[in-house]
């Protein structure tokens, strides 16, 4: 099981919310490595993957923050046309309903994607199967 740790918080949804949390956690040395933010009227969900997610929980929850987290899939899509369904079909033939999907910043020449579904070790055993590859938390230290 090769999984990483999303770290999720609702914020309210005004101006310099998100650059408030990114300078605490830059000021404490954590980088953000993907994030995915929505909103709805006046709140808003931000999940995100950090190089160093026990340090970022500690230091948001330190400040306030109600955090959670979950564990989610970081895997590689094959970098040619048709390659987000070479991992979507699978999952899909599967019955693997995907609850939302993400990139990471800066992996270089390759592309990494955050995916949230329910069942993760099932899906991480389709994708597998299909030579997805899957980042464990080696992807920290991208």
């Amino acid at each position: 099981m090769e999984y990483v740790k999303e770290i999720k918080l609702s914020l309210e949804n005004k101006p310099g919310t998100l650059s408030t949390v990114s300078e605490l956690l830059g000021a404490n040395a954590i980088n953000i490595i993907a994030f995915y933010v929505s909103t709805e009227g006046q709140k808003g969900t931000l999940r995100f993957v950090a190089n160093d997610p026990e340090k970022a929980i500690n230091v948001l929850t330190t400040a306030g923050y109600g955090v959670s987290t979950k564990e989610v899939l970081a895997c590689e899509a094959p970098h040619h046309p048709g390659g987000l369904n070479a991992i979507l079909k699978p999952l899909k033939l599967a019955g693997i309903n995907v609850d939302y999907i993400y990139p990471c910043l800066g992996t270089g020449a390759m592309t990494v994607l955050i995916i949230g579904v329910e069942d993760p070790e099932r899906a991480e055993k389709v994708l597998k199967e299909n030579w997805i590859r899957i980042l464990g938390p080696e992807l920290y230290h991208f």
